[in-house]
Protein backbone atom coordinates (compact mmCIF):
# COMPACT_ATOMS: atom_id res chain seq x y z
CA UNK A 1 0.00 0.00 0.00
CA UNK A 2 1.41 3.16 -1.10
CA UNK A 3 0.27 6.84 0.54
CA UNK A 4 -0.08 9.80 -1.37
CA UNK A 5 -1.50 12.38 0.48
CA UNK A 6 -2.49 12.90 4.33
CA UNK A 7 -5.97 15.30 4.97
CA UNK A 8 -4.98 17.81 7.28
CA UNK A 9 -7.73 19.70 7.17
CA UNK A 10 -10.83 20.50 9.27
CA UNK A 11 -13.27 17.39 9.22
CA UNK A 12 -13.16 14.96 6.85
CA UNK A 13 -13.93 14.72 3.40
CA UNK A 14 -16.06 12.09 0.89
CA UNK A 15 -13.90 8.72 0.42
CA UNK A 16 -14.17 7.26 -2.58
CA UNK A 17 -12.93 3.34 -2.31
CA UNK A 18 -12.48 1.85 -5.75
CA UNK A 19 -12.16 -1.39 -5.85
CA UNK A 20 -11.03 -3.94 -8.81
CA UNK A 21 -13.59 -6.59 -9.48
CA UNK A 22 -12.23 -10.05 -8.07
CA UNK A 23 -10.92 -13.21 -10.10
CA UNK A 24 -12.85 -13.06 -13.19
CA UNK A 25 -12.53 -16.62 -15.48
CA UNK A 26 -9.42 -15.73 -17.45
CA UNK A 27 -8.11 -17.70 -20.10
CA UNK A 28 -11.94 -19.17 -21.17
CA UNK A 29 -14.16 -18.15 -23.69
CA UNK A 30 -16.20 -15.92 -21.32
CA UNK A 31 -14.02 -13.59 -19.09
CA UNK A 32 -16.70 -12.13 -17.78
CA UNK A 33 -17.98 -13.94 -15.04
CA UNK A 34 -16.45 -14.41 -10.84
CA UNK A 35 -14.67 -17.72 -10.22
CA UNK A 36 -15.39 -19.27 -6.87
CA UNK A 37 -12.62 -18.05 -5.14
CA UNK A 38 -13.58 -14.40 -6.89
CA UNK A 39 -16.57 -14.62 -5.22
CA UNK A 40 -14.64 -15.50 -1.86
CA UNK A 41 -12.61 -12.82 -2.48
CA UNK A 42 -15.39 -10.42 -2.64
CA UNK A 43 -17.11 -11.40 0.30
CA UNK A 44 -13.64 -11.20 2.39
CA UNK A 45 -13.56 -7.74 1.30
CA UNK A 46 -16.71 -7.22 2.31
CA UNK A 47 -16.75 -8.69 6.10
CA UNK A 48 -13.04 -6.27 5.83
CA UNK A 49 -15.27 -3.20 5.37
CA UNK A 50 -18.04 -4.29 8.13
CA UNK A 51 -15.72 -5.04 10.47
CA UNK A 52 -14.18 -1.34 10.49
CA UNK A 53 -17.61 -0.16 10.65
CA UNK A 54 -17.90 1.11 6.74
CA UNK A 55 -21.20 2.20 5.25
CA UNK A 56 -21.68 3.31 1.99
CA UNK A 57 -24.12 6.09 0.75
CA UNK A 58 -24.18 4.65 -3.13
CA UNK A 59 -22.99 1.93 -4.46
CA UNK A 60 -21.65 2.37 -8.58
CA UNK A 61 -20.72 -0.21 -10.53
CA UNK A 62 -19.52 -0.67 -14.26
CA UNK A 63 -21.87 -2.71 -16.40
CA UNK A 64 -19.51 -5.89 -16.55
CA UNK A 65 -20.91 -8.75 -15.05
CA UNK A 66 -17.54 -9.39 -13.10
CA UNK A 67 -17.96 -6.22 -11.47
CA UNK A 68 -21.57 -6.18 -10.56
CA UNK A 69 -21.04 -9.92 -8.72
CA UNK A 70 -17.94 -8.45 -7.00
CA UNK A 71 -20.34 -5.07 -5.82
CA UNK A 72 -23.10 -7.47 -4.46
CA UNK A 73 -20.65 -10.08 -2.56
CA UNK A 74 -19.28 -7.60 -0.99
CA UNK A 75 -22.16 -5.26 0.18
CA UNK A 76 -24.23 -8.60 1.01
CA UNK A 77 -20.92 -9.98 3.26
CA UNK A 78 -21.23 -6.55 5.11
CA UNK A 79 -24.63 -7.31 6.34
CA UNK A 80 -26.24 -4.72 4.04
CA UNK A 81 -29.78 -5.24 2.22
CA UNK A 82 -29.22 -6.10 -1.52
CA UNK A 83 -30.13 -2.19 -2.95
CA UNK A 84 -29.59 -0.93 -6.07
CA UNK A 85 -26.68 -0.60 -7.96
CA UNK A 86 -26.19 2.43 -9.78
CA UNK A 87 -24.76 1.09 -13.04
CA UNK A 88 -22.38 3.68 -15.35
CA UNK A 89 -20.58 2.24 -18.44
CA UNK A 90 -18.14 5.14 -18.05
CA UNK A 91 -16.23 2.44 -15.48
CA UNK A 92 -15.94 -0.45 -18.16
CA UNK A 93 -12.63 -1.81 -19.15
CA UNK A 94 -11.04 -0.87 -22.15
CA UNK A 95 -11.93 -3.36 -24.78
CA UNK A 96 -8.70 -5.51 -24.69
CA UNK A 97 -9.35 -8.36 -27.28
CA UNK A 98 -9.98 -5.69 -29.89
CA UNK A 99 -6.85 -3.60 -29.03
CA UNK A 100 -4.80 -6.91 -29.22
CA UNK A 101 -6.01 -7.64 -32.55
CA UNK A 102 -5.12 -4.22 -33.60
CA UNK A 103 -1.91 -5.07 -32.38
CA UNK A 104 -0.72 -8.24 -33.22
CA UNK A 105 -3.43 -9.46 -36.23
CA UNK A 106 -4.15 -12.70 -33.98
CA UNK A 107 -6.98 -14.48 -31.17
CA UNK A 108 -5.62 -13.09 -27.56
CA UNK A 109 -7.02 -16.03 -26.02
CA UNK A 110 -4.98 -18.82 -28.52
CA UNK A 111 -1.97 -16.90 -27.91
CA UNK A 112 -1.95 -17.23 -24.34
CA UNK A 113 -2.88 -20.94 -24.38
CA UNK A 114 0.22 -21.61 -26.67
CA UNK A 115 2.88 -19.14 -25.02
CA UNK A 116 1.38 -17.11 -21.78
CA UNK A 117 4.44 -15.04 -21.38
CA UNK A 118 5.11 -13.87 -24.80
CA UNK A 119 1.13 -13.25 -24.82
CA UNK A 120 1.88 -10.34 -21.90
CA UNK A 121 5.01 -9.32 -23.55
CA UNK A 122 2.67 -8.65 -26.97
CA UNK A 123 -0.19 -7.42 -24.55
CA UNK A 124 2.25 -5.13 -23.04
CA UNK A 125 3.25 -3.67 -26.09
CA UNK A 126 -0.60 -3.11 -27.62
CA UNK A 127 -1.44 -1.04 -24.58
CA UNK A 128 1.70 1.39 -25.55
CA UNK A 129 0.87 1.57 -28.87
CA UNK A 130 -2.94 2.55 -27.79
CA UNK A 131 -1.60 5.11 -25.68
CA UNK A 132 0.02 6.60 -28.60
CA UNK A 133 -2.86 6.27 -30.86
CA UNK A 134 -0.52 3.96 -32.91
CA UNK A 135 -3.77 1.68 -33.25
CA UNK A 136 -6.29 2.36 -36.12
CA UNK A 137 -10.15 0.50 -36.61
CA UNK A 138 -10.33 0.29 -32.61
CA UNK A 139 -13.58 1.25 -30.36
CA UNK A 140 -11.95 4.08 -28.72
CA UNK A 141 -9.08 6.24 -28.56
CA UNK A 142 -7.24 6.85 -25.21
CA UNK A 143 -8.12 9.97 -24.85
CA UNK A 144 -11.97 8.66 -24.72
CA UNK A 145 -10.97 6.20 -22.14
CA UNK A 146 -9.90 8.30 -20.07
CA UNK A 147 -13.36 10.92 -20.58
CA UNK A 148 -15.11 8.35 -19.48
CA UNK A 149 -13.73 7.33 -16.52
CA UNK A 150 -12.96 10.91 -15.66
CA UNK A 151 -17.25 11.54 -16.38
CA UNK A 152 -17.45 8.20 -14.35
CA UNK A 153 -15.61 9.46 -10.97
CA UNK A 154 -18.02 12.72 -11.38
CA UNK A 155 -21.39 10.97 -11.38
CA UNK A 156 -20.05 8.71 -8.42
CA UNK A 157 -19.19 11.94 -6.46
CA UNK A 158 -22.01 14.08 -7.08
CA UNK A 159 -23.89 15.07 -4.57
CA UNK A 160 -21.56 13.18 -1.94
CA UNK A 161 -21.62 14.83 1.52
CA UNK A 162 -18.12 15.48 3.70
CA UNK A 163 -18.58 12.05 6.01
CA UNK A 164 -20.16 10.12 2.89
CA UNK A 165 -18.24 7.10 1.77
CA UNK A 166 -18.64 5.75 -1.76
CA UNK A 167 -18.01 2.03 -3.35
CA UNK A 168 -17.10 1.94 -6.45
CA UNK A 169 -16.32 -0.87 -8.33
CA UNK A 170 -14.36 -0.90 -11.81
CA UNK A 171 -10.98 -3.15 -13.76
CA UNK A 172 -7.35 -2.80 -13.40
CA UNK A 173 -7.18 -0.62 -16.89
CA UNK A 174 -9.44 1.98 -15.46
CA UNK A 175 -9.01 2.26 -12.17
CA UNK A 176 -4.85 2.34 -13.41
CA UNK A 177 -5.56 4.97 -16.14
CA UNK A 178 -7.79 7.47 -13.01
CA UNK A 179 -4.79 7.29 -10.62
CA UNK A 180 -2.73 8.04 -13.35
CA UNK A 181 -4.59 10.67 -14.43
CA UNK A 182 -5.45 12.26 -10.51
CA UNK A 183 -1.72 12.02 -9.95
CA UNK A 184 -0.86 13.62 -13.35
CA UNK A 185 1.78 10.55 -14.66
CA UNK A 186 1.96 9.67 -17.70
CA UNK A 187 0.98 7.13 -20.28
CA UNK A 188 3.05 4.54 -19.09
CA UNK A 189 2.38 4.54 -15.69
CA UNK A 190 -1.15 4.34 -16.40
CA UNK A 191 -0.41 1.16 -17.88
CA UNK A 192 1.69 -0.37 -14.71
CA UNK A 193 -0.70 0.41 -12.28
CA UNK A 194 -3.04 -1.54 -14.77
CA UNK A 195 -0.68 -4.45 -14.92
CA UNK A 196 0.26 -4.38 -10.81
CA UNK A 197 -3.62 -3.72 -9.99
CA UNK A 198 -4.78 -7.02 -7.97
CA UNK A 199 -8.46 -8.27 -7.46
CA UNK A 200 -10.47 -6.38 -5.16
CA UNK A 201 -7.46 -4.51 -4.17
CA UNK A 202 -8.90 -0.85 -3.56
CA UNK A 203 -7.50 2.81 -3.64
CA UNK A 204 -9.03 5.21 -1.24
CA UNK A 205 -9.76 8.64 -3.38
CA UNK A 206 -10.33 11.70 -1.31
CA UNK A 207 -13.33 13.74 -3.45
CA UNK A 208 -13.74 16.96 -2.63
CA UNK A 209 -15.93 19.14 -5.40
CA UNK A 210 -14.31 18.75 -8.93
CA UNK A 211 -11.07 17.72 -6.88
CA UNK A 212 -9.61 13.80 -6.78
CA UNK A 213 -6.84 13.48 -4.49
CA UNK A 214 -5.52 9.93 -3.97
CA UNK A 215 -4.57 8.88 -0.38
CA UNK A 216 -4.28 5.45 -1.25
CA UNK A 217 -3.35 2.74 -3.62
CA UNK A 218 -3.69 -1.03 -3.96
CA UNK A 219 -5.10 -2.43 -0.69
CA UNK A 220 -5.38 -5.66 -0.21
CA UNK A 221 -5.68 -6.24 4.06
CA UNK A 222 -8.38 -9.06 3.45
CA UNK A 223 -6.12 -11.70 1.98
CA UNK A 224 -3.27 -10.39 4.09
CA UNK A 225 -3.43 -13.10 6.34
CA UNK A 226 -0.99 -16.83 6.03
CA UNK A 227 -3.84 -18.88 5.29
CA UNK A 228 -4.91 -16.55 2.33
CA UNK A 229 -1.94 -15.34 0.77
CA UNK A 230 -3.04 -17.68 -2.20
CA UNK A 231 -5.78 -16.04 -2.62
CA UNK A 232 -3.92 -13.20 -4.48
CA UNK A 233 -4.65 -13.06 -7.98
CA UNK A 234 -4.11 -10.29 -10.70
CA UNK A 235 -6.53 -11.41 -13.71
Amino acid sequence: MTRFIRSTGRGTMSIIYLVRHAQASFGTENYDRLSELGRRQSRWLGEHFAARGLRFSRVVVGTLTRQQDTAREIVAAMGEGPGALECHAGLDEYPAEALYRAYAGRDPLAHQRADFKDYWRTFRAAMQAWAQDRLVDVPETWETFGTRIGQALDTACAGAGRDDRVLVVSSGGAIGRAVADITESPPRTAIELNLQFRNTAYCELIAHGATRRLLSFNNLPHLDHPERRSAVTYA
